[in-house]
């Protein structure tokens, strides 16, 4: 039976500190590179910041510098503010439900944009959208700055079958491959400062992550009315990882710096 007391719905993500295959000793290399603009102050425009975790780190960093997080999901908003003010960097990161969408928030010292790049494109832009989006982080990136940027990336071209398992309408051109991906980069206007790709272990302490909150909900409420829906949900999700995109997307992350 259902306890009467049972949530309504799994919690969500408590068991992931970044919103992507991402590890602490990368996450720490990422902020110390990225963070050499802010020195003596500056600005951070965070792009799909989610719970902006890697913002926090870096005002962390740069004791001088503010920070705007842009996200159109309130929850996550809300545990940014919820972390911000844990860590005393409340009064200097603002965090706005927006779309970053042909933002006016730029120029920014540093500009993050981890695994958010659909955000910067029109829901009608045809794939891939890499090259749109490198396109825009140029704008809005102040000269002598950086951009962070995590994207995806085909490791090799997926089968139909893989393709087929992903997430809805998959396409094979929806990513380039690593080399394109910075070729696309420096076609923008940028030079690739850092060029790192996650590990195999760090995708599966995300993919694990996702999920494993629903994963102890189920497990103790099975017979919940919502149960059906919430494990039809984990399960497709699990499968489009492990049939379908593991070991053939990837996740770079670009350090970049502008062209003068």
């Amino acid at each position: 039976m259902t306890a009467p007391d049972a949530p309504d719905a799994p919690s969500r993500l408590t068991h992931l500190t970044f919103h992507g295959p991402l590890s602490e000793a990368r996450a720490t290399r990422i902020v110390r590179r990225a963070a050499h603009p802010l020195r003596h102050g500056g600005t951070v425009l965070d792009l799909g910041c989610g719970w902006a975790e890697l913002t926090l780190r870096l005002l962390a960093e740069a004791p001088e510098a503010t920070a705007t997080g842009v996200d159109l999901n309130a929850e996550d908003l809300e545990r940014a503010r919820a972390e911000a003010r844990a860590r005393g960097l409340a009064d200097r990161l603002e965090l706005v439900a927006e779309s970053a969408t042909d933002t006016t928030r730029g120029p920014a010292d540093v500009v993050l944009c981890l695994s958010a790049s659909h955000a910067l494109r029109p829901a009608d832009a045809e794939p891939p959208h890499a090259p749109e989006a490198l396109a825009a982080l140029r704008r809005l990136v102040r000269p002598n700055g950086r951009v962070v940027l995590g994207e995806g990336f085909w490791q090799r071209t997926p089968t139909a079958g893989e393709l087929a398992a992903m997430w809805p309408d998959a396409r094979a051109d929806e990513h380039l491959r690593l080399g394109d991906l910075a070729d696309a980069a420096v076609a923008a206007g940028f030079r690739p400062l850092w060029v790192e790709t996650a590990s195999e272990e760090e995708w599966e302490e995300f993919e694990s992550g996702y999920r494993a909150d629903t994963e102890e909900w189920l497990a103790a409420h099975a017979a919940h009315p919502r149960a059906a829906e919430v494990r039809e949900r984990a399960d497709r999700h699990r499968a489009a990882w492990l049939h379908g995109y593991r070991r053939v997307l990837g996740v770079a992350y670009l350090t970049l710096v502008p062209v003068d």
